[in-house]
């Protein structure tokens, strides 16, 4: 399948399993010093592969990609052996991860992909100045990593493994947020 087309998959299904709303989160693939990323504002039940944009990991940011595509650019820079980035927005992995303090899986998959998950507290107004090399810095030594209230990015050597990570962090989280709340 198309680099393009498996992208626009994956995107539709963090929409489709309730880890982003209809036009939140963003995604890219990439393929040596190229990359395909989604465009701002992207509707995941409408995007096609004709809106994907493209880029150069080396070059100024291009035009309609997603507001994230410098930490995406960052996050490749530092992570040679990325070729997928996904962000999302699963509502257990955001709250969580809200006190600001790192997720530490209490289950064995979670134990498994994640010692711990970093949290990175980065204000609104700093966003865009500060979180792409915030956000690299730990997706160049682990898979994932959250910006407190704001979503999870998860960076992998195939967008498959991007969103099983994705996958698994939510279902780690939900099995957290569950036993804290059952055992009141």
């Amino acid at each position: 399948m198309d680099l393009r087309q498996s992208l626009v998959q994956y995107y539709r299904w963090l929409r489709q399993y309730g880890l982003n709303d209809s036009h939140s989160g963003n995604a890219s693939v990439r393929s040596g010093e190229d990359f395909w990323i989604t465009p701002s504002g992207a509707c995941a039940d409408t995007l096609t592969i004709d809106d994907l944009v493209h880029g150069q990991i080396g070059a100024p940011a291009p035009d309609g990609g997603s507001l994230d595509t410098p930490l995406h650019q960052a996050v490749y820079r530092a992570n040679p052996a990325a070729t997928a980035i996904l962000h999302s927005h699963g509502p257990y992995s955001i709250s969580m991860t809200f006190d600001g303090r790192d997720f530490v899986p209490v289950d064995f998959e979670g134990q498994y992909y994640f010692d711990r998950i970093p949290v990175l507290d980065i204000g609104l107004a700093d966003y865009l100045a500060d979180s792409p090399g915030r956000v690299a810095a730990e997706l160049a030594e682990r898979p994932a990593a959250v910006v407190r209230g704001h979503g999870v990015y998860v960076c992998a050597e195939s967008l498959d493994r991007a969103y099983k990570w994705t996958c698994s962090f939510e279902s780690s989280a939900r099995l957290a947020w569950l036993i804290q709340h059952t055992n009141r």
